[in-house]
């Protein structure tokens, strides 16, 4: 049975459903909240002050010369999704209820991943120099463009803080961090490069202090009361559809403007994907209080979907690779 969840799952995605079932067991109260509050928001600054340390200049001239690969998946990250997203709004909406509809929405908004996009294009054997630009482009477009996006498709007592409050959060807390990181990278960046594996625990000690931290405040404003079993089926269902219709919206789009096939295989994953670890620490920034539970938890679900079905695509693209390589050579 261990076995069997360790192909479906990922050591850090069993940790993570560990932690929200610490949190909704051991929530933080009182004064514990209030660390965990502020300890977060000291992860989430390093966090991005170390993503502004990795991204090279380099790595942003380069994107700048493949343009049509990276507005569309600029288009599929930050048009389609939340297009398709409103449209389904009448259907969506009265199944899930209205603060996981918020979390869907917040999912839409999001810039996709960086790590993961990057990995299954590699094994896909995808354009994998545009696929490291045009992930880490859309992550740092996400910082400014994602609030935007939240507060234009949520009405005003969404739970969201006003429009000019988020700017200036989002510029704190995140853009900063991030800018002063990429200006030091000309002294830090090669420590950076060397130490990238165990920096990791970085990104993921911070995701986790996030979702402990909003967790328990959802957890004791009620989020499982508002949130049963039957509706946490159904949100999986939402996602699995959601998933199904982007991907094969991104091939579909990446034939009709006649890419070649690496660049196909980039436009699917970095266009399809949601990233969580730009995501969970955003959403503590843009949302209030308890609301902060019910916003990432579609994400949560989404995230660990994704990582699953690209898995096997990904196969399924790099194995068609050896096929043709196979009777090119014969």
């Amino acid at each position: 049975m261990l076995a069997r969840l360790r192909i479906l799952f990922d050591n850090f995605t069993l940790i993570l459903i560990a932690v929200v079932l610490a949190a909704t067991f051991i929530p933080a109260y009182g004064a514990g909240a209030v660390f965990f509050k502020w300890l977060t928001s000291f992860a989430i600054a390093l966090l991005f002050f170390l993503h502004g340390a990795k991204l090279s200049r380099q790595a942003i001239i380069d994107g700048v010369m493949h343009w049509r690969l990276h507005m569309l998946v600029f288009a599929c990250t930050f048009i389609l999704f939340p297009v398709l997203m409103l449209s389904l709004q009448p259907i969506l909406r009265p199944v899930l209820g209205d603060e996981l509809w918020v979390g869907m929405l917040y999912l839409a908004a999001l810039p996709g991943t960086v790590q993961s996009a990057i990995a299954f294009t590699s094994i896909a054997r995808g354009n994998i120099p545009a696929a490291v630009c045009a992930a880490s482009a859309s992550s740092l477009v996400g910082i400014l463009v994602t609030p935007l996006l939240v507060k234009l498709m949520l009405d005003a007592d969404a739970g969201t803080t006003g429009m000019l409050e988020s700017v200036v959060r989002i510029s704190l807390q995140l853009l900063l961090p991030f800018l002063v990181g990429h200006y030091m990278r000309r002294w830090i960046g090669p420590w950076v490069d060397r130490n990238a594996r165990w920096l990791k625990s970085v990104d993921q000690s911070s995701i986790l202090l996030v979702v402990y931290t909003a967790f328990s405040a959802a957890v004791i404003a009620g989020l499982w009361n508002a949130v049963p079993p039957v509706s946490l089926l159904l949100l999986t269902v939402v996602c699995s559809v959601i998933l199904a219709i982007v991907l094969f919206a991104t091939r579909w789009l990446a034939l009709r403007f006649k890419f070649n096939k690496e660049d196909e295989i980039t436009i699917v994953f970095c266009g399809s994907k949601k990233s969580m670890a730009t995501g969970i620490p955003m959403a503590s920034v843009l949302f209030a209080g308890g609301a902060v539970g019910p916003a990432i938890l579609p994400l949560m679900v989404f995230h660990q979907i994704q990582l699953m079905v690209c898995a096997v695509i990904a196969q399924h693209y790099a194995k068609r690779c050896e096929q043709v390589e196979a009777e090119c050579s014969c």
